[in-house]
């Protein structure tokens, strides 16, 4: 009976760190996306005319679009080495 040893490459410490600061960000960008809705929720109470208000909500809606595809990419793995 012979003794089977899997080979496995240790992970590199750049992958290591780069998946680390990948879920960094990812965890930054969460806490962005909760302040942006309750920035929209404040910037819909406002006391201003409603053009106002409407293009200040729609502008942080764009932002909470853009945070959450920048999220998902980040999730998707898109980054140097990753194919």
């Amino acid at each position: 009976m012979s003794t089977v040893v899997p080979f496995r490459r240790p992970q590199s410490a750049a992958r290591s760190r780069a998946a680390s600061d990948a879920a960094a960000v990812a965890s930054d960008l969460l806490g962005i996306l909760d302040q942006l809705e309750g920035l929209v929720e404040r910037a819909a109470a406002m006391d201003r005319p409603a053009l106002e208000v409407e293009r200040s909500v729609q502008h942080l809606l764009d932002a909470i679009g853009a945070v959450e595809r920048a999220s998902d990419t980040i999730g998707e793995g898109c980054g140097p080495g990753s194919a």
